[in-house]
């Protein structure tokens, strides 16, 4: 190890130098010029984040300066070395068990047979391939139009059709708990602390609305009332028919076969009205989403609601051409007030009442310049849909779709709380807070 660290200029990412070969017990073995590996901490514009990417940046910075020498411990066995002048993508693997939607059925005979890396663990990239990459995105503008899974995506273009390289498994990054036996050799873990936030926000913070029709209100309305109804304060379903039964709203707006922007942008205007009680965060969702209201007050403590904070799940329209993000709406979208009021204030609207609510919204996040804040926990479609260890160190907050599935059990398996504990326990009572 060289005992100097190089200094990068951007705020997200530091360099020091790190010598790889190809197989060896220690670095001491290792007998190649030094070279730079950069750290790229992915983070958001969003204030808590930040302050997390802050806190990684200097925690990095603190154990490169401590850097003397590395050497394994006698009886560990040996860690994997890749030479560095060869085109390397290093992760730990995930696959697809069954063709999923968020994957565009991808490898739909075999779809276990192509893997992606877990983000949750770090991924790394030799620089002759950053090198060929970068070359190839300013030759070659990225094709696709949506972003949905960009761990998937990512890998796909890596690999390009068997021209490039497959992710390689690299053991010693780990999803593992920081202080797990297994985790022993591992160059990366998951803290299973909890996150520096405050406290869970409080019920009476959330306004909760449902989008849900006529049609679903004997199929999908039961599912939240035997699910987690119970755990909101404050909740409306609205509808095109008004069922004192649920109770339902009508809130005049005609019922459409997709897209639904005229409903959310009367919801929008709904929640600033003193129709509805006075609070901090719009839950909007739609009545076959599947949500932990607990575990999503212990991730609102993270958020400041006097900023224009936009969460979800963030998918992407035409993002290499200038295009923009959005919260995917069956996930559940949340909006702190001071986000609807700028939203509304702005004069942004729909262009016709079935068009596409959540891109609509991200069209005017983009204009008016508001981040849209991501988090794993969403998820726009149903737990088979992903792959089973990207979940496993989870703790969900919400899943959608109640399509070839019993969606109170699904509920029961993923996202009931044991509902005497305290709701701070929501969110970290497993290993991983993942945010």
């Amino acid at each position: 190890i060289s005992g100097y660290l190089n200094r990068h200029p951007s705020s997200s990412s530091q360099s020091f130098p790190l010598s790889f070969t190809d197989k060896c017990n220690s670095l001491a073995e290792c007998e190649v010029d030094s070279w730079a590996i950069v750290f790229i901490i992915q983070s958001q514009s969003n204030t808590f984040h930040v302050r997390q990417a802050e806190r990684q940046k200097a925690d990095l910075l603190k154990q490169a300066h401590s850097l003397v020498e590395v050497s394994l411990e006698p009886g560990l066995g040996s860690m994997t070395f890749f030479s560095y002048n060869y085109e390397w993508f290093l992760g730990k693997h995930l696959h697809d068990e069954d063709s999923t939607i968020i994957h565009h059925y991808a490898f739909a005979e075999n779809p276990s047979i192509f893997k992606y890396p877990d983000f949750s663990a770090g991924w790394a990239l030799s620089i002759p391939l950053v090198v060929r990459l970068g070359n190839k995105v300013k030759q070659e503008p990225l094709k696709s139009d949506f972003t949905i899974d960009l761990k998937h995506e990512v890998a796909l273009y890596i690999w390009d059709n068997g021209k490039g390289p497959n992710l390689t498994a690299v053991p010693e990054l780990c999803t593992e708990p920081k202080d797990s036996p297994q985790a022993l050799l591992c160059a990366t873990t998951l803290s299973n602390h909890p996150t520096q936030c405050g406290k869970p926000v409080n019920k009476d913070d959330i306004f909760v609305a449902v989008k849900t029709c006529k049609k679903f209100h004997t199929e999908r309305v039961p599912v939240i009332k035997k699910t987690w109804e119970k755990e909101a304060l404050y909740l409306e379903y609205y509808s095109d028919y008004a069922d004192p039964s649920i109770p339902t709203i009508n809130l005049g707006v005609p019922n459409t076969e997709r897209g639904h922007c005229g409903k959310t942008f009367a919801i929008l205007q709904r929640f600033l009205s003193s129709a509805v009680p006075d609070t901090k965060w719009l839950v909007i969702v739609d009545d076959d989403t599947l949500i932990n209201l607990p575990r999503l007050r212990a991730l609102l403590g993270c958020y400041d609601p006097s900023e224009p904070v936009c969460l979800g799940e963030r998918y992407g329209y035409g993002l290499s051409q200038g295009g923009y993000s959005y919260i995917t709406g069956g996930g559940g979208m949340v909006f702190s007030r001071e986000a609807v009021l700028q939203l509304l204030d702005s004069g942004c609207k729909c262009y016709s009442n079935d068009a596409p609510d959540d891109m609509v919204l991200g069209m005017c996040l983009n204009a008016l310049n508001l981040p849209v804040t991501h988090s794993p926990l969403f998820h726009q479609a149903r737990p088979e849909d992903y792959s089973k260890d990207f979940l496993a160190h989870q703790v969900p907050i919400s899943f959608h779709k109640h399509w070839n599935i019993d969606p109170v059990a699904v509920f029961n398996k993923w996202l009931k709380e044991d509902f005497r504990s305290n709701a701070s326990d929501g969110l970290n009572k497993r290993t991983k807070t993942e945010l």
